[in-house]
Protein backbone atom coordinates (compact mmCIF):
# COMPACT_ATOMS: atom_id res chain seq x y z
CA UNK A 1 0.00 0.00 0.00
CA UNK A 2 2.97 2.57 0.23
CA UNK A 3 4.91 1.70 -2.47
CA UNK A 4 4.66 2.45 -6.33
CA UNK A 5 2.93 -0.14 -8.39
CA UNK A 6 3.71 -1.11 -11.76
CA UNK A 7 0.92 -1.99 -14.16
CA UNK A 8 1.63 -4.35 -16.84
CA UNK A 9 -0.99 -2.82 -19.93
CA UNK A 10 -1.73 -4.22 -23.05
CA UNK A 11 -0.98 -1.14 -24.66
CA UNK A 12 -1.04 -1.97 -28.44
CA UNK A 13 -5.01 -2.44 -27.56
CA UNK A 14 -5.01 1.68 -27.66
CA UNK A 15 -6.00 3.08 -31.03
CA UNK A 16 -3.59 5.64 -30.19
CA UNK A 17 -0.73 4.35 -29.01
CA UNK A 18 0.92 3.48 -32.32
CA UNK A 19 0.78 7.42 -33.09
CA UNK A 20 1.29 8.34 -29.81
CA UNK A 21 4.37 6.22 -29.55
CA UNK A 22 5.56 7.24 -32.99
CA UNK A 23 5.33 11.41 -32.15
CA UNK A 24 6.69 10.19 -28.52
CA UNK A 25 9.71 8.89 -29.93
CA UNK A 26 10.29 11.37 -32.95
CA UNK A 27 9.79 14.44 -31.37
CA UNK A 28 9.51 14.41 -27.33
CA UNK A 29 10.15 18.26 -27.11
CA UNK A 30 14.04 18.77 -28.03
CA UNK A 31 15.99 21.35 -26.54
CA UNK A 32 15.86 24.70 -28.04
CA UNK A 33 19.40 25.29 -28.07
CA UNK A 34 21.68 22.13 -27.36
CA UNK A 35 21.94 18.89 -26.91
CA UNK A 36 23.17 18.62 -23.78
CA UNK A 37 22.22 21.72 -20.86
CA UNK A 38 24.18 22.20 -18.28
CA UNK A 39 24.16 21.38 -14.94
CA UNK A 40 21.36 23.25 -12.16
CA UNK A 41 19.04 22.64 -9.72
CA UNK A 42 16.38 21.93 -11.53
CA UNK A 43 18.30 21.04 -14.63
CA UNK A 44 16.62 22.37 -18.41
CA UNK A 45 13.38 19.80 -17.75
CA UNK A 46 10.94 21.12 -20.71
CA UNK A 47 7.51 20.21 -20.21
CA UNK A 48 4.13 20.33 -21.59
CA UNK A 49 1.22 20.35 -19.41
CA UNK A 50 -2.26 19.77 -20.77
CA UNK A 51 -5.79 19.77 -18.64
CA UNK A 52 -8.39 17.03 -19.70
CA UNK A 53 -11.50 18.11 -18.98
CA UNK A 54 -14.97 16.81 -19.93
CA UNK A 55 -16.29 18.97 -23.14
CA UNK A 56 -14.43 20.78 -25.41
CA UNK A 57 -12.18 24.07 -25.85
CA UNK A 58 -9.88 25.35 -23.84
CA UNK A 59 -7.84 24.60 -20.88
CA UNK A 60 -5.45 25.98 -18.26
CA UNK A 61 -1.90 26.87 -18.84
CA UNK A 62 0.62 27.21 -16.15
CA UNK A 63 3.36 30.16 -16.57
CA UNK A 64 6.86 28.98 -16.18
CA UNK A 65 7.75 28.41 -12.99
CA UNK A 66 10.29 27.32 -9.94
CA UNK A 67 10.98 24.39 -9.12
CA UNK A 68 12.46 24.62 -6.06
CA UNK A 69 12.33 22.34 -2.98
CA UNK A 70 10.14 24.98 -0.87
CA UNK A 71 7.07 26.00 -2.92
CA UNK A 72 6.03 25.90 -6.68
CA UNK A 73 4.60 28.68 -8.11
CA UNK A 74 2.05 28.43 -10.63
CA UNK A 75 -0.21 30.98 -12.24
CA UNK A 76 -3.34 30.25 -12.64
CA UNK A 77 -4.88 31.34 -15.83
CA UNK A 78 -8.12 29.58 -17.04
CA UNK A 79 -9.82 29.16 -20.49
CA UNK A 80 -13.14 27.37 -21.14
CA UNK A 81 -13.27 23.93 -19.56
CA UNK A 82 -12.07 21.03 -22.01
CA UNK A 83 -8.35 19.94 -23.49
CA UNK A 84 -5.29 22.69 -23.35
CA UNK A 85 -1.44 23.11 -23.19
CA UNK A 86 1.10 25.05 -22.52
CA UNK A 87 4.91 24.95 -22.27
CA UNK A 88 7.61 26.14 -19.67
CA UNK A 89 10.94 25.34 -18.30
CA UNK A 90 12.46 24.43 -14.85
CA UNK A 91 14.50 27.47 -13.41
CA UNK A 92 17.79 26.55 -11.75
CA UNK A 93 20.53 27.91 -9.96
CA UNK A 94 21.67 29.11 -12.95
CA UNK A 95 18.91 31.06 -14.10
CA UNK A 96 15.85 30.92 -16.06
CA UNK A 97 16.13 28.02 -19.20
CA UNK A 98 15.37 30.12 -22.57
CA UNK A 99 11.46 29.92 -22.91
CA UNK A 100 10.80 27.73 -25.73
CA UNK A 101 9.08 29.30 -28.89
CA UNK A 102 5.41 27.42 -28.77
CA UNK A 103 4.61 25.63 -32.12
CA UNK A 104 1.12 24.85 -33.48
CA UNK A 105 -0.56 21.67 -34.04
CA UNK A 106 1.72 20.82 -37.22
CA UNK A 107 2.37 17.62 -38.23
CA UNK A 108 5.42 15.94 -37.02
CA UNK A 109 6.99 12.38 -38.93
CA UNK A 110 6.90 9.98 -36.55
CA UNK A 111 8.41 6.60 -36.62
CA UNK A 112 8.36 5.16 -40.60
CA UNK A 113 7.74 8.94 -41.72
CA UNK A 114 4.16 8.74 -40.56
CA UNK A 115 2.72 12.09 -40.15
CA UNK A 116 1.18 12.67 -36.57
CA UNK A 117 -0.66 15.85 -35.32
CA UNK A 118 0.02 15.88 -31.11
CA UNK A 119 -3.06 17.85 -31.01
CA UNK A 120 -5.01 14.94 -31.88
CA UNK A 121 -3.87 12.37 -30.39
CA UNK A 122 -3.12 13.57 -26.73
CA UNK A 123 -6.71 14.55 -26.01
CA UNK A 124 -7.45 10.85 -26.90
CA UNK A 125 -4.68 9.34 -24.91
CA UNK A 126 -5.85 11.61 -21.93
CA UNK A 127 -9.45 9.58 -22.37
CA UNK A 128 -7.76 6.47 -22.56
CA UNK A 129 -5.86 7.05 -19.41
CA UNK A 130 -8.96 8.54 -17.14
CA UNK A 131 -10.81 4.67 -18.76
CA UNK A 132 -7.93 2.95 -17.25
CA UNK A 133 -7.87 5.13 -14.34
CA UNK A 134 -11.23 4.61 -13.36
CA UNK A 135 -10.74 0.66 -14.14
CA UNK A 136 -7.90 0.73 -11.60
CA UNK A 137 -10.39 2.74 -8.83
CA UNK A 138 -12.63 -0.12 -9.02
CA UNK A 139 -9.57 -2.73 -7.79
CA UNK A 140 -8.85 -0.29 -5.21
CA UNK A 141 -11.98 -0.23 -3.77
CA UNK A 142 -12.40 -4.49 -4.14
CA UNK A 143 -9.12 -3.76 -1.87
CA UNK A 144 -10.99 -1.63 0.64
CA UNK A 145 -13.83 -3.12 1.22
CA UNK A 146 -15.84 -0.27 -0.38
CA UNK A 147 -19.10 -0.37 -1.55
CA UNK A 148 -18.81 -0.88 -5.87
CA UNK A 149 -18.21 2.01 -7.97
CA UNK A 150 -18.05 4.92 -5.07
CA UNK A 151 -15.11 5.99 -6.14
CA UNK A 152 -15.65 5.26 -10.17
CA UNK A 153 -18.43 7.33 -9.80
CA UNK A 154 -16.61 10.42 -7.34
CA UNK A 155 -14.14 10.50 -10.63
CA UNK A 156 -17.08 9.86 -13.03
CA UNK A 157 -16.80 13.70 -14.29
CA UNK A 158 -13.24 14.58 -13.04
CA UNK A 159 -10.54 17.56 -14.46
CA UNK A 160 -7.51 15.65 -14.96
CA UNK A 161 -4.07 16.75 -15.77
CA UNK A 162 -1.73 15.14 -18.44
CA UNK A 163 2.26 16.27 -18.53
CA UNK A 164 4.66 15.16 -21.38
CA UNK A 165 8.32 15.65 -19.71
CA UNK A 166 11.24 15.93 -21.32
CA UNK A 167 15.11 15.56 -19.26
CA UNK A 168 18.03 16.50 -21.69
CA UNK A 169 21.36 14.61 -20.76
CA UNK A 170 23.37 16.73 -18.21
CA UNK A 171 27.38 16.64 -17.96
CA UNK A 172 27.32 16.69 -14.17
CA UNK A 173 24.50 14.90 -13.15
CA UNK A 174 25.61 14.00 -9.53
CA UNK A 175 25.16 17.98 -9.28
CA UNK A 176 21.40 18.23 -10.01
CA UNK A 177 18.01 16.33 -10.22
CA UNK A 178 15.73 15.76 -13.28
CA UNK A 179 12.52 16.35 -10.80
CA UNK A 180 13.53 16.90 -6.98
CA UNK A 181 11.59 14.52 -4.14
CA UNK A 182 7.81 15.07 -3.78
CA UNK A 183 4.60 13.22 -3.40
CA UNK A 184 1.78 13.78 -6.09
CA UNK A 185 -0.94 15.55 -4.39
CA UNK A 186 -3.76 14.38 -7.22
CA UNK A 187 -5.37 10.88 -6.38
CA UNK A 188 -3.63 9.02 -9.16
CA UNK A 189 -0.45 9.03 -11.18
CA UNK A 190 -0.30 6.85 -14.38
CA UNK A 191 3.37 7.05 -16.36
CA UNK A 192 4.44 5.80 -19.30
CA UNK A 193 8.45 6.30 -20.04
CA UNK A 194 10.48 5.29 -22.43
CA UNK A 195 13.83 2.93 -22.07
CA UNK A 196 15.87 5.03 -20.42
CA UNK A 197 14.72 5.42 -17.00
CA UNK A 198 15.24 7.98 -14.07
CA UNK A 199 12.55 7.03 -12.00
CA UNK A 200 13.44 6.45 -8.04
CA UNK A 201 11.13 6.44 -4.99
CA UNK A 202 11.98 6.28 -1.53
CA UNK A 203 11.49 2.68 0.34
CA UNK A 204 12.92 2.22 3.85
CA UNK A 205 15.02 5.34 3.76
CA UNK A 206 16.56 4.58 0.47
CA UNK A 207 16.14 5.66 -3.27
CA UNK A 208 15.44 2.80 -5.42
CA UNK A 209 14.89 3.14 -9.33
CA UNK A 210 12.00 1.71 -10.53
CA UNK A 211 13.63 0.42 -13.85
CA UNK A 212 11.51 0.57 -17.02
CA UNK A 213 9.47 -2.48 -17.86
CA UNK A 214 7.99 -2.92 -22.06
CA UNK A 215 4.26 -2.94 -22.28
CA UNK A 216 3.79 -1.50 -18.31
CA UNK A 217 2.80 1.41 -16.91
CA UNK A 218 3.78 2.55 -13.66
CA UNK A 219 0.79 3.91 -11.19
CA UNK A 220 1.37 5.78 -7.96
CA UNK A 221 -0.75 7.01 -5.69
CA UNK A 222 -1.22 10.57 -4.17
CA UNK A 223 -2.31 12.51 -1.97
CA UNK A 224 -6.38 13.04 -2.47
CA UNK A 225 -6.78 8.98 -2.58
CA UNK A 226 -4.72 8.93 0.66
CA UNK A 227 -7.30 10.92 1.63
CA UNK A 228 -10.27 8.87 0.03
CA UNK A 229 -9.23 5.89 1.57
CA UNK A 230 -8.55 7.30 5.10
CA UNK A 231 -4.79 7.19 5.20
CA UNK A 232 -4.71 2.98 4.20
CA UNK A 233 -3.14 3.84 1.10
CA UNK A 234 -0.11 6.44 1.11
CA UNK A 235 0.84 8.38 -1.68
CA UNK A 236 4.71 7.88 -2.70
CA UNK A 237 7.51 9.88 -2.44
CA UNK A 238 9.38 10.22 -5.49
CA UNK A 239 11.86 11.71 -7.77
CA UNK A 240 13.60 11.97 -11.14
CA UNK A 241 17.17 11.72 -12.30
CA UNK A 242 19.40 12.87 -14.81
CA UNK A 243 21.94 11.02 -16.55
CA UNK A 244 25.76 11.88 -18.63
CA UNK A 245 24.23 10.24 -22.04
CA UNK A 246 21.08 9.93 -23.14
CA UNK A 247 17.43 12.13 -23.12
CA UNK A 248 14.38 11.10 -21.35
CA UNK A 249 10.60 11.55 -22.06
CA UNK A 250 8.02 10.63 -19.73
CA UNK A 251 4.43 10.82 -20.23
CA UNK A 252 2.43 11.79 -16.35
CA UNK A 253 -1.62 11.25 -16.11
CA UNK A 254 -2.76 12.77 -13.10
CA UNK A 255 -6.23 11.44 -12.13
CA UNK A 256 -8.32 14.19 -10.53
CA UNK A 257 -11.45 15.16 -8.86
CA UNK A 258 -13.52 18.16 -9.99
CA UNK A 259 -12.19 21.32 -8.60
CA UNK A 260 -15.08 21.93 -5.98
CA UNK A 261 -16.00 17.76 -5.55
CA UNK A 262 -15.92 17.53 -1.69
CA UNK A 263 -12.72 15.02 -0.97
CA UNK A 264 -13.90 12.56 2.39
CA UNK A 265 -13.70 9.20 2.40
CA UNK A 266 -16.63 6.54 2.08
CA UNK A 267 -18.46 6.45 5.37
CA UNK A 268 -17.44 2.34 5.80
CA UNK A 269 -13.82 3.42 5.93
CA UNK A 270 -14.12 6.71 8.04
CA UNK A 271 -14.35 5.78 11.25
CA UNK A 272 -12.48 7.93 12.94
CA UNK A 273 -12.08 9.93 9.66
CA UNK A 274 -8.03 11.29 9.61
CA UNK A 275 -8.48 14.46 7.46
CA UNK A 276 -10.78 17.08 7.19
CA UNK A 277 -13.33 17.55 3.95
CA UNK A 278 -11.63 19.53 1.68
CA UNK A 279 -11.67 20.24 -2.14
CA UNK A 280 -9.42 19.06 -5.07
CA UNK A 281 -9.62 23.14 -5.79
CA UNK A 282 -7.83 23.97 -2.02
CA UNK A 283 -5.57 21.17 -2.52
CA UNK A 284 -4.52 22.17 -5.60
CA UNK A 285 -3.89 25.71 -4.62
CA UNK A 286 -2.46 25.03 -1.34
CA UNK A 287 0.25 22.90 -2.97
CA UNK A 288 1.19 25.48 -5.45
CA UNK A 289 1.28 28.39 -3.70
CA UNK A 290 2.53 27.33 0.01
CA UNK A 291 3.73 23.60 0.25
CA UNK A 292 5.95 21.75 -1.76
CA UNK A 293 4.05 18.22 -2.06
CA UNK A 294 5.58 15.45 0.51
CA UNK A 295 4.81 12.44 2.81
CA UNK A 296 3.21 15.49 5.23
CA UNK A 297 1.74 17.29 3.18
CA UNK A 298 -2.10 16.52 4.53
CA UNK A 299 -0.86 17.03 7.62
CA UNK A 300 0.32 20.60 6.74
CA UNK A 301 -2.96 20.91 4.91
CA UNK A 302 -4.80 20.51 7.60
CA UNK A 303 -3.35 22.94 9.74
CA UNK A 304 -3.21 25.12 6.83
CA UNK A 305 -7.78 24.79 6.55
CA UNK A 306 -8.02 24.90 10.36
CA UNK A 307 -8.94 28.25 11.82
CA UNK A 308 -5.95 30.14 13.69
CA UNK A 309 -7.64 29.47 16.82
CA UNK A 310 -8.24 25.93 16.62
CA UNK A 311 -4.46 25.64 15.30
CA UNK A 312 -3.33 27.14 18.15
CA UNK A 313 -5.14 24.63 20.81
CA UNK A 314 -3.82 22.33 18.57
CA UNK A 315 0.13 23.73 18.82
CA UNK A 316 -0.86 24.42 22.47
CA UNK A 317 -1.91 20.31 23.06
CA UNK A 318 1.09 19.27 21.08
CA UNK A 319 3.65 21.48 23.03
CA UNK A 320 1.92 19.97 26.70
CA UNK A 321 2.12 16.51 25.53
CA UNK A 322 5.44 16.58 24.66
Amino acid sequence: HTHTLTLTHALNSLPLNTALTSHLQSHGGRAPHATTAAPTTAHGLHRRLWHCRPGGGGGVRPEDGAQDPGAIRVAERRREAGVGGGAGHARGRRGRAPRRRRRGAAPRRGAGGRRVRHARVLPGYCEEMKELSLTIMELLELSLGVERGYYREFFADSSSIMRCNYYPPCPEPERTLGTGPHCDPTALTILLQDDVGGLEVLVDGEWRPVSPVPGAMVINIGDTFMALSNGRYKSCLHRAVVNQRRERRSLAFFLCPREDRVVRPPPSAATPQHYPDFTWADLMRFTQRHYRADTRTLDAFTRWLAPPAADAAATAQVEAAS
